[in-house]
């Protein structure tokens, strides 16, 4: 009624492919209901262990061994091994004695031919140094790689930067272009501006001019002004000759006279 280990030592197993192994050790962790006892007791006697566990062991796990090579035994499905007996067993005892469960399976490791053994061991060997070249290769990948994102982004990052530099100053051109354009519009207007006021001013002089020289000159001021050219011009003489003189100048007199009369219109 409480838990018990039996012990199966020393099963020999045959593989698919002729290969005779043994497992030194099988344990069977297992515990009988109590009101089940008498009834297994009854059937199977005080030793009821050796038929339905010790027996079942031998049994079942040569049959496991006959579908599967030595690969497949010792290596590949050696895991899986405790779990197949502890069902197979539970099967059959649930039909041939219920209320004796098995509670676990431990197998150990099997006894193989020394020469396959070793043969074994320089691939295991050989698998570990894959394995490590494998995890070494995987190491130096990875460094690769994060010296390329490393390279890869402090370029990007200069570039970035050259990119930023190169907008500011390409920005200041044309702020600089802009400022010397609105110099330039501003100056032209000034001058344009200076140039209207001065050429109003000599309009308005030369109007103002116009406008005074019209007032000014009046019938009686050209009177005026001929009488003084005349005046200016006017000179004396004395003797027999002064009839003729005056005749001979009077024509010049009279031109210059014009003339001035022009100039002042």
């Amino acid at each position: 009624t409480t838990l018990q280990t039996d012990e199966v030592k020393n099963v020999p197993c045959g593989t698919s492919g002729g290969v005779m192994i043994y497992f030194d050790r099988i344990e069977v962790v297992n515990i009988l209901s109590p009101i089940r006892v008498y009834d297994i007791v009854k059937n199977y006697t005080a030793d009821y262990d050796n038929t339905l566990i010790f027996n079942k062991i031998h049994h079942e796990l040569n049959q496991f061994c006959s579908v599967h090579n030595l690969q497949e035994v010792y290596i590949d499905l050696f895991d899986k091994i405790d779990e197949n007996l502890k069902i197979s067993l539970q099967n059959d005892l649930d039909l041939m004695a219920p209320g004796l469960t098995i509670q676990a399976v431990r197998v150990t490791k099997p006894k193989i031919p020394e020469a396959i053994r070793r043969n074994y061991e320089i691939m295991e060997g050989e698998k570990t140094k894959l394995l490590i070249s494998q995890q070494k290769q995987k190491v130096v990948e990875k460094e690769a790689e994060t010296e390329r994102k490393r390279a890869y982004n402090q370029s990007s990052t200069e570039a970035e930067k050259q990119a930023q530099v190169a907008k500011i100053q390409f920005d200041q051109k044309i702020m600089e272009k802009r400022s010397l354009k609105k110099m330039a519009q501003i100056e032209d207007e000034a001058n344009v501006a200076r140039l209207r006021v001065t050429a109003d001013a000599e309009y308005y002089t030369a109007t103002k001019l116009a406008e005074a020289n019209k007032v000014k000159l009046t019938p009686q001021f050209l009177e005026l002004r001929k009488y003084e050219s005349l005046a200016k011009n006017t000179k004396i003489y004395f003797g027999e000759s002064i009839p003729k003189i005056w005749g001979n100048l009077l024509p010049s007199f009279l031109e210059t006279t014009n003339n001035k009369k022009l100039i002042n219109q």
